[in-house]
């Protein structure tokens, strides 16, 4: 594969939401990039709209440094120091020829042209352009908005050089983090060819089964494995008007026999919204708006009037999964039924028109539409012969690749050998699921072998060259006393047996912090030895990693809250995902962090004023992202960032590879903290936020604590142990206070923080 360090220096052409939204997300790995639109001062505009757009763009403000601004009208020949031209303006083939007619003029040889198009084909755009450009060119298709949307497809032409393909493919995937899917020049490409069809198909069964949009927003979500936006709440999502602009264009641009043509006729009720213009979040409501009074109102489909959202007491709602939901007889079932039909029929019977294999076409549903499961694995999961059955009772056509799956044996697309994955070609026969370079899975692991140790909340493994990984695998991984036991184990077998220790999973979490429900009932049980215990024990092996003879890489990627970050906090180094939601947020719960938190924070702040750390634990702040967690200290200037998740786990291997040999443990700390004063000048802080309204008297307790904690008790010279001392005793204090312990139960049964 060509080298992704070829591309240094990009260019975006187009400052509009997705252009600028390219140009941060390439700004956020450290790319360069000169973001042009008509005008300089359009595209200033562009990049200074970055800052005040939610979910946020960039990483970090200081991303933005590295986007520079210009105009078409004077700046164009600029282009000629770019390694990738990507072109994000209107869709529109007749500007974009003209458009890159002018590029051609002015870009250097071998540079690397894309547009960022989702309904223009390839071919069409270099019609008429010279060969020389047709063979730099390519279709770079972003899902918005571009720093959190997994997908993206790339297509590429007869003409395009291969070294064009595997440079860009690569600078996508290891720098800028994305799952790259091969799409075929076709109407649409992969994702909105299937998606687009699916919220037309859903937006036809829940009128045709009377459903509400509430109700089928319910059944088309978690039960299917699709976001809980369902079906009207993403067309709200995209905008009804771009979803009628992809419909159109595919009504021209697929064959007249094409199954879905019957679909894209935008039934009454979107073109009555399209032209109330109401067309979705972007216009203050669509299928869903907010009412005068905050309350959020539904379109009801019958009178196309608002009223208040009811509640969906629908039981094909609250199924567990697609194969159960199918099996049910209400108006739900009946609506997934025709939606799903639809669907997946569909995808099979273009499968082979759009993508190389369907596993393409699984990876572009999951990471461009959200979905739990792609196509192909739906209907692994809903059984492939009742499927079929469904579609002959109804006497609909069976599309010639299910019958493929079917006549192989297994009956499904996807299956799991002793060697690895598979799935069903076009040809009727498995094939390995390819394994891109530079990712590795804890699943790769358990293929090969059996653990060194575990027990039920943990195991450890031999990830080979002397690396050993420890996985939690609890729910969302939280923390418990099998935990701790599994991290004391592997300090000794790790010590005896390997050179270097690694921390993560394939879970989409690292850790979401201690096993909650487990504290609250030993503490209502008043079983205060094992909590006192359970914490210590905790203290302990944490020390034991930040003191271990051999270097200790963590490796989170998603959630690292509470507990979960006490063990970032105690790793010798991370390599973390660029997206990490790492922060001590115990005070929601009305505890305080104990596992060394409040210790490492004090440590961290020492020398810059503890006030900084105080008020990362007492606001509950939790990162942004990786440079967000950098900027609050809980990684430090040796830890480093992957872009792509699925490549986190290599790449802390390779780092602690790197650390082994020279790698020695720091010695403890001995500080010298303030006492009574420092926790009154901390408290003071506080009694500011509780006036204005920011902090709750029970919020003022528990930062007391954390006061008492980060002061140093009474003061003078403190050692960690110290401080770990302290951090256990308060934490025991606060678990024996009723409103903590309301703070722990309202999270365990609502999942949101109580504010008393």
């Amino acid at each position: 594969m060509t080298d992704y360090t070829t591309i240094k220096q990009v260019a975006v052409l187009g400052a509009g939401n997705m252009g600028a939204g390219i140009a941060a997300q390439v700004a956020n790995v450290g790319v360069p990039v000169l973001l042009l639109d008509l005008t300089r001062e359009a595209a200033e505009r562009g990049k200074q709209d970055l800052f005040k757009r939610r979910p946020a763009p960039l990483m970090s403000p200081a991303a933005a440094d590295l986007i520079e601004t210009g105009g078409f009208d004077q700046d164009l020949e600029r282009l000629a120091t770019a390694d990738w031209i990507v072109e994000v303006v209107v869709e529109r083939l007749d500007v974009k020829q003209a458009l890159f007619e002018r590029v051609e003029q002015v870009r250097r040889p071998g540079s690397i042209v894309s547009s960022n198009t989702s309904g223009i084909r390839l071919s069409e755009i270099t019609a008429g352009l010279p060969p020389r450009f047709a063979a730099d060119f390519l279709i770079t298709h972003f899902f918005n908005p571009p720093r959190y949307m997994g997908l993206l497809e790339l297509i590429a032409g007869a003409a395009t050089r291969p070294e064009a393909v595997d440079a860009l493919r690569s600078f996508c995937t290891v720098r800028l983090g994305k799952e790259v899917v091969d799409a075929r020049d076709t109407p649409s490409f992969i994702g909105n060819r299937i998606g687009v069809l699916a919220m037309l198909a859903g937006m036809r069964a829940a009128l045709a089964h009377g459903l509400t949009v509430e109700q089928a927003d319910a059944v088309a979500g978690k039960p299917i494995g699709w976001p809980g936006t369902g079906v009207f709440g993403l067309l709200d999502l995209v905008g009804l008007d771009v979803v009628a602009d992809i419909a159109r264009n595919m009504q021209s641009q697929l064959a007249a026999d094409d199954p879905m043509q019957p679909l894209l006729q935008l039934p009454a009720v979107m073109t009555t919204l399209l032209e109330r213009g109401a067309v979705g979040r972007k216009a203050g409501g669509g299928f869903y708006r907010m009412g005068p009074d905050k309350q959020r109102l539904a379109l009801d489909l019958a009178t196309l009037e608002y009223r208040p959202q009811q509640t969906v007491e629908l039981a094909s709602a609250r199924v567990r999964g697609p194969a159960e939901l199918l099996a049910g007889d209400d108006a739900g079932a009946r609506f997934a039924a025709d939606l799903l039909g639809a669907t997946l029929s569909y995808t099979a019977t273009v499968a082979p028109e759009i993508a190389g294999d369907v596993v393409a076409i699984d990876t572009a549903m999951r990471e461009g539409y959200a979905w739990r499961w792609g196509p192909f694995e739906l209907l692994d999961q809903i059984g492939l012969q009742p499927f079929v059955e469904r579609l002959q009772a109804a006497g609909e056509p069976v599309p010639g690749l299910l019958r493929v799956a079917l006549d192989s044996g297994d009956g499904r697309f996807h299956r799991e050998e002793a060697d690895g994955p598979q799935y069903l070609g076009y040809d009727g026969a498995y094939h390995d699921v390819p394994r891109p370079a530079g990712m590795l899975a804890v699943a790769d692991l358990r293929r090969a072998g059996k653990p060194v140790l575990g027990n039920a909340s943990a195991s450890l493994w031999d990830m080979g060259d002397g690396v050993a990984l420890l996985e939690f695998h609890t729910k969302m991984n939280a923390l418990d006393e099998y935990t701790v036991e599994a991290m004391e184990l592997t300090l000794d077998r790790v010590g005896r047996n390997f050179q270097a220790l690694v921390i993560g999973s394939d879970a989409p979490h690292f850790c979401a912090g201690a096993n909650l429900k487990r504290m609250l009932d030993a503490a209502r049980g008043g079983d205060f030895a094992f909590l006192d215990g359970f914490i210590e024990g905790l203290q302990h092996v944490l020390m034991g990693f930040k003191y271990a003879p051999f270097p200790v890489v963590a490796a989170p990627r998603g959630l690292a809250l509470g507990g979960g970050c006490e063990v970032l906090l105690h790793s010798n180094v991370l390599q973390a995902h660029a997206e990490l939601n790492a922060g001590l947020v115990e005070l929601r719960v009305g505890l305080l962090p104990a596992g060394g938190g409040t210790k490492e924070m004090t440590l961290r702040y020492l020398h810059d004023g503890v006030e900084q750390g105080f008020d990362l634990i007492a606001g509950s702040v939790v990162s942004a992202s990786a440079a967000d967690a950098r900027a609050m200290r809980v990684l430090t200037d040796y830890c480093a960032v992957t872009m792509h998740r699925r490549r986190v786990l290599s790449d802390a291997k390779a780092l602690a590879r790197r650390m082994v040999g020279a790698y020695a443990p720091d010695k403890p700390a001995v500080v010298s903290l303030p006492g009574p004063s420092g926790r009154a000048a901390l408290e003071a802080r506080v009694a500011a936020q509780v006036e204005a309204g920011k902090m709750t008297a029970h919020d003022a307790v528990v930062a007391s604590h954390i006061a008492a904690v980060m002061s140093g008790g009474a003061g003078g010279e403190v050692t960690e142990h110290d401080l770990l001392k302290l951090e256990r005793e308060h934490f025991l204090e606060l678990l024996r206070l009723p409103l903590s312990q309301a703070r722990m139960e309202h999270m365990l049964n609502t999942g949101k923080p109580l504010r008393n």
